[in-house]
């Protein structure tokens, strides 16, 4: 079937070597009416040419090893920002001595009567001063209610809602200033939390007592053990039992189709007849694809091929430094559409379900408006899972992004080729500081004890890179200037727009998405001229993902807006749409099974009359790359 828009690599079926990545690049023209940064181009991470620029970028990518990737001069423009106006700003500073003299008198009153209840052996506790936020569990235990510990903890949370008023509604201080100063003061009031010592944490002290110390024997081995895994370059102990291949990503399947950027792995059919259309996965490069595989109990692979559905998932390769050059484009050009012409000659079927993950989501969208403005029609329908295609509400990673932060990342990846999977690592497990950094120090280190770990856990711990130049291509067209979403991406010199699709969408967001926040991905029903299901999911940007059937305490909310509805904002549909109990994967699997046609015999793995003959069992060799 000739379409127009097929990639010419896509053509060239690959069997036992990969032809070289095609190096164009997406175009971006912006309108008049674009911003002055807008109308710049992209600028890639490039070798110094002089040796001031050079020295420039060396002293950067030096700094940036002890920063952790970010910027100071990004950190101290917001806290500039910050500082100036909260200055000149005395009705602020009187309010903020106001509130610090009415908490200093709550906590004095709470600290009097617990003393007297103590002394008079008095049972109960006095009503707390404040109380933590739903997710902060640091003091939920019973005897974080005792004198003095129901004191440090009170004394703590007073302190961090007093800075949260310091930091925020300061009069002319720009919104993401803001929210950056609000953010790193809450990180570095978390490292002095009570929670995080021995002498002010009662559950450890209790353990101590109990133990005669040997928790925090063992957990100085722990710790020692811990930085030696990690000066090594291995896996967090107890990670080594999961292995790709044996007990992680076995779905039966063979990859049918390589090249320079990724493997195409078609999955063998679990039932005697299927779906015609098949369902074609793009995976974000930002993490291995096989979180949607992980083992036989928790595969979403797994659970659609024994559906009836007929699977094909990209593998992307690991980039290293001679992948510095290759851009957002090549992921589409070279990565969607060369999957799309393979999966076509495989099934011999013209429609196919289209689903993309976290930033292949958002590939996923712009590779479909591209086909939709060529007539391209090959998409029963598009999923998207916790992926965005605006990005003015994409969660605390806006933080840094802004052109100082950028620069220096450019900077950083410039002597690399590519961006470190210690920084992006370092990057998520910042977001949630408590549940990925502190509580570990406790439970491993003072508690001494090991986490059972588990196939997710090792999942994390396999990073990927990201090349340079897609990197910043990312940052800059997505991110920083929201191009796709506001009419400016171009590729192959047309601009696109997600209102251009016609093919129905589900979408899904998760309550707890740091990466991409549910009310961002609920966008689609702005930008999308089409019918839009939306699925909203309990859990993270991975974990409620990852909602296999009989997984505890799940929930999620369902409802479709017609292509004729009324807008209704996130509140409102969040109202308006009672949970179900239990996994949202039967709904995704019924809304497919609505939009394919009766079954049929299977395909059979590959196509050698088209040159795509299997090359080798899954998961394929692109995923063991480190």
């Amino acid at each position: 079937m000739a379409v127009a828009g097929k990639s010419e690599l896509a053509k060239r079926a690959v069997v036992n070597e990969a032809p070289p990545v095609p190096k164009q690049q997406a175009v971006i023209e912006p309108s008049l009416t674009a911003s002055k940064h807008c109308a710049q181009a992209v600028q890639v991470p490039r070798a110094a040419s002089g040796f001031e620029e050079h020295l420039d970028q060396l002293i950067h990518a030096g700094t940036a090893k002890l920063t952790g990737g970010i910027s100071p001069s990004a950190l101290g423009q917001a806290y500039a920002d910050w500082a100036v106006h909260l200055a000149t700003s005395p009705g602020k500073q009187m309010q903020l001595v106001q509130k610090a003299l009415r908490k200093s008198r709550k906590l004095s009153g709470f600290a009097q009567t617990c003393i007297a209840r103590t002394c008079l052996a008095k049972a109960g506790n006095p009503d707390a001063c404040i109380e933590p936020l739903p997710q902060d569990k640091r003091f939920a235990g019973q005897a974080w209610q005792s004198w003095p510990f129901s004191f440090y903890s009170q004394a703590f949370l007073l302190n961090q809602q007093w800075w949260y008023n310091a930091m925020t509604d300061v009069r002319g201080v720009t919104q993401q200033h803001e929210d950056v100063v609000n953010f790193v003061t809450r990180q570095m009031l978390d490292m002095y939390s009570p929670s995080n010592y021995l002498l002010t944490n009662p559950e450890v002290l209790a353990m101590t007592m109990q133990q005669g110390g040997q928790n925090l024997v063992r957990g100085s081995k722990n710790l020692v053990e811990d930085m030696q895994r990690a000066y090594e370059g291995k896996p967090p102990i107890g990670l080594d039992q999961f292995k790709v291949g044996e007990n992680m990503a076995v779905t039966p399947g063979k990859v049918v189709f390589r090249n320079a950027l990724m493997e195409l792995i078609q999955y063998a059919p679990a039932t005697d007849v299927v779906h015609p259309e098949p369902i074609l996965v793009v995976p974000a490069w930002i993490m291995k694809y096989y979180i949607l595989d992980l083992t036989s109990e928790n595969s979403l692979v797994k659970y659609l091929t024994d559906q009836g559905f007929t699977v094909f998932m990209i593998s992307w390769k690991n980039p290293d430094a001679s992948d510095r050059d290759t851009s957002f484009d090549d992921y589409r050009t070279s990565g969607v559409m060369a999957a799309l012409d393979a999966v076509e000659k495989i099934s011999k079927s013209d429609k196919i379900h289209g689903v993309g993950y976290c930033l292949g989501g958002t590939l996923l969208a712009i590779t479909a408006a591209a086909m939709a403005g060529d007539g391209d029609e090959r998409f029963q329908d598009l999923s998207f899972f916790a992926a965005q295609t605006d990005f003015t509400e994409a969660g605390e990673l806006m933080l840094f992004i802004n052109e100082s932060q950028i620069t220096f990342l450019e900077d950083m990846m410039a002597e690399r080729g590519y961006l470190d999977t210690k920084q992006m690592a370092g990057a998520f497990q910042t977001l949630r500081s408590n549940d990925l950094i502190w509580s570990k120090i406790i439970h491993d280190y003072l508690m001494g004890e090991r986490r059972e770990p588990n196939a997710l856990m090792a999942w994390n711990a396999d990073a990927t890179r990201m090349p340079a130049r897609m990197h910043t291509e990312y940052l800059r067209r997505l991110f920083q200037s929201n191009d796709f979403s506001e009419g400016r991406y171009k590729v192959a010199g047309n601009t696109v727009a997600l209102s251009d699709v016609r093919a129905p969408i589900f979408a899904v967001g998760t309550e707890w998405d740091h990466v991409a926040p549910w009310r961002s991905v609920y966008k689609f029903h702005l930008f999308a001229d089409t019918q839009v299901t939306f699925a909203l999911t309990n859990g993270g940007h991975n974990a409620g993902i990852v909602s296999e059937i009989g997984h505890p305490r799940r929930h999620y909310r369902i409802a479709t807006k017609h292509e004729h509805d009324m807008y209704h904002d996130p509140d409102r549909w969040i109202g308006e749409n009672s949970p179900h109990d239990g996994s949202w994967w039967p709904a995704f699997a019924d809304w497919l099974a609505s939009r394919s046609s009766p079954k049929r015999n299977p395909p059979k793995m590959g196509a050698a009359s088209a040159g795509l003959r299997p090359l080798c069992d899954a998961p394929g060799t692109y995923i063991l790359q480190k």
